[in-house]
């Protein structure tokens, strides 16, 4: 199985460009964040047409929205509504094959790192601590977990960690909480195992760089995680960044695990 996650900033907008990733790079499942529209409106035919017939959806109007699509049958298809709101951050699905999915859209947490001035940035926090509780009383087995978890827990991970450490998403508060929830969750950081500690990776550079590949300012925000009865099984990761260089690209591009 080859799976991938992107965090696409509007399917509608860039459905030529997912269904060309989609065909170029042979993804089994696919899940998206940012999907930014509600249900009906979802390219469904589109994606069944092109021959990922199988979807689990969860969208609203705009903003956030996150999906789940695959070749083969999905089942079980749930969410769950972190912190209390309903804001489609998160889907469920079991594949034909018996493995669980998780896909996530963590809050990006505004622009200040101070939960007294900045209910976003609370909320991110809250939103970790109970992705943190939940995993570490329900151990996964047979699951993965993938998305845009908007946090870039190492300095490998950063362009410069020490200028950043004061910038939402590679905050001392966040990255421990990460590392808390990969670690106490049961999970294993696939890509980073694959890839080895050192070698500097990134999946999002911000729309404000005049030339985002010559500047290389970019940061690992986007994650496949594995339970670990599935880490040997891991064959190969990429991160496909030739992707930020399309024609109107999403700021993130996308990443793929085989299993």
């Amino acid at each position: 199985m080859k799976i991938a996650t992107w965090n696409i900033n509007s399917v509608r907008l860039r459905l030529e460009t997912v269904l060309a990733f989609l065909q170029q790079a042979d993804i089994d499942v696919l899940c998206l964040q940012e999907t930014k529209t509600q249900d009906l409106h979802f390219p469904a035919e589109a994606f069944a047409a092109a021959g990922w017939p199988h979807q689990a959806i969860r969208g609203e109007k705009s903003y956030n929205g996150v999906a789940i699509i695959a070749r083969q049958p999905l089942a079980k298809i749930d969410h769950t509504e972190w912190t209390g709101k309903s804001d489609c951050r998160h889907i469920w699905a079991m594949t034909n094959d018996g493995i669980g999915i998780h896909n996530f859209y963590v809050p990006a947490g505004g622009d200040v790192p101070d939960i007294e001035t900045n209910p976003k940035f609370a909320h991110k926090l809250q939103f970790i601590d109970e992705m943190t509780s939940h995993f570490s009383a329900n151990q996964p087995k047979a699951e993965i977990l993938v998305g845009d978890l908007n946090i870039a827990p190492l300095a490998s991970d950063v362009w410069s960690s020490k200028q950043l450490l004061k910038i939402i998403s590679h905050t001392p508060v966040e990255t421990d909480g990460l590392k808390r929830l990969i670690a106490d969750g049961g999970w294993h950081d696939a890509v980073r195992a694959y890839f080895g500690d050192d070698q500097k990776l990134y999946s999002w550079w911000s729309y404000r760089a005049r030339d985002w590949a010559a500047s290389d300012r970019g940061r690992r925000l986007d994650h496949i995680w594995v339970s670990h009865d599935l880490a040997e099984k891991v064959t190969h990761a990429e991160i496909h960044r030739d992707w930020r260089g399309v024609d109107k690209p999403s700021d993130h591009v996308p990443i793929s695990l085989t299993l």
